[in-house]
């Protein structure tokens, strides 16, 4: 990471990410925990409140309790506030606010920023941050009004506004918090295009990543795209086309056969989007083949893209995984892709990322399996949907012991700020070394 000379307390970039979005968490469980946050007007516990911060920041949409019902206007209002903080990146937030103030923003924020927005370059970062805010914006602003409008249909004025704006911001921030109330998320909409068309397209455009909206934004001009960017966009349409397939041929004669045509395939398609890191749900989730259980988990896993507002090991990760093992299967020796040829670090950073995905799913998975004593299949799903900050669940949150809780906090915000991230806050600030051991080969596979 590069010397640490200059952060406060001579902290590197990830150790200060890990430090600030903690304090953010602890910030909003306090807030939380007054009585002026519920609407029965007496407060909550420590725990819960945590939970609820810690799922709102690291925008993964799991709770203990229902969003719609158990929290005030003012707790609402908070929690909303911790989505749009903990999607957008709380250095990009700070950013925003150093602009505002006239203040100049130094090497050591713009460090931050790219450690925050996981960039390749210092260079151009605050344009980006600039770029980012008014993108969320307009695209927050655009959709909130959309769904007000359809929402009137079925509420009044004030309360619509309100829906409307709280969904677009959950959305496009892959949170997936709802206030319908009842744990129902969006089901009452499988159907309605509307509805279903405005949530995925928030949730695609905050989890493709800001690098890469603004990648394409600028197309028309530059007419280039970054070998980044057509991964990116490569993976997240496969992933999605793929999965809608899926769901729809699994599902069909199943959890979606009182649906019409119609909404057969917009269920389909909603239900590939989702686990993609926003957590919102059209059907039961419950209720589905464990195959199809099982096809969630594997998109949950996977997540959005890199410097988005989703987690996951990212569509990036996975498919460098995947020609990475394309390449070997032919003989290369280099890793190539689109005519480009990937460096090797590269490459040990995605099988990094995807084996201590594995180990901390697998851990918490066996934790929660000893802890809440239900079957197998929904720890894995919990753990997952934690570890990829998405917030979808077979039903077992709310009834989740003290030491579950801790559990998916811990997952979640390993989650949101990514294994590797936590790996290089917590170990000993990397030294060039000057030595290189002779080469020798071991036998593999």
């Amino acid at each position: 990471m590069g010397s640490a000379k200059g952060f406060p307390l001579h902290l590197s970039p990830p150790q200060v990410l890990v430090l600030g979005f903690a304090g953010v968490i602890l910030a909003g469980a306090l807030l939380l925990m007054l009585p002026v946050s519920t609407a029965s007007g007496r407060g909550t516990d420590f725990l819960t409140a945590l939970f609820t911060a810690t799922s709102a920041v690291c925008v993964t949409g799991l709770v203990v309790v229902d969003t719609g019902t158990y929290w005030s206007t003012f707790g609402q209002v908070v929690i909303l506030l911790l989505i749009q903080v903990g999607g957008l990146g709380f250095m990009s937030m700070a950013t925003f606010f150093f602009v505002i103030m006239g203040r100049r923003i130094g090497l050591k924020e713009r460090l931050l920023i790219q450690e925050s927005l996981n960039q390749l370059r210092v260079a151009g970062v605050v344009r980006l941050v600039r770029a980012v805010l008014i993108f969320t914006v307009l695209t927050e602003g655009t959709f909130a009004l959309i769904l007000a409008l359809r929402f009137s249909l079925d509420y009044g004025w004030p309360k619509s506004l309100w829906l409307g704006l709280f969904h677009s911001v959950s959305a496009f921030n892959n949170a997936g918090f709802d206030l319908m109330g009842g744990f129902r998320s969006l089901t009452g909409y499988a159907s309605d295009p509307v509805v279903n068309l405005s949530i995925t397209t928030l949730i695609i455009l905050g989890g493709l990543g800001f690098a890469t909206v603004m990648e394409i934004y600028r197309y028309p001009r530059t007419r280039r795209l970054s070998l980044h960017t057509r991964l990116v966009l490569r993976v997240t349409g496969l992933l999605i086309l793929g999965g809608s397939f899926l769901f729809g041929l699994l599902e069909w004669g199943h959890i979606l056969k009182d649906l019409p045509l119609h909404g057969k395939i917009l269920a389909s398609y909603f239900q590939s989007v989702t686990p993609r890191t926003a957590g919102y749900n059209t059907v039961d989730i419950g209720q589905l083949y464990p195959p199809t259980q099982f096809l969630i988990i594997i998109l949950m896993f996977i997540g959005a893209s890199p410097g988005s507002t989703g987690g996951g090991i990212k569509t990036t990760t996975f498919g460098l995984m995947s020609v990475t093992i394309f390449s070997l299967s032919k003989g290369k020796e280099d890793v190539e892709l689109f005519r480009r040829r990937i460096p090797p670090w590269q490459v040990y950073k995605a099988l990094s990322v995807t084996l201590l995905s594995i180990g901390l799913v697998t851990l918490v998975t066996m934790i929660l399996s000893i802890t809440e004593g239900g079957n197998f299949l929904a720890a894995l799903f919990e753990t997952t949907s934690a570890f990829g900050t998405v917030g979808l669940t077979m039903g077992i949150t709310p009834a989740l012991t003290p030491v579950g809780r801790v559990a998916i906090i811990l997952t979640m915000f390993a989650g949101r700020l990514g294994p590797l991230t936590l790996a290089y806050a917590f170990a000993q600030r990397r030294r060039k070394t000057m030595v290189r051991y002779p080469e020798e080969k071991i036998m593999v596979g």
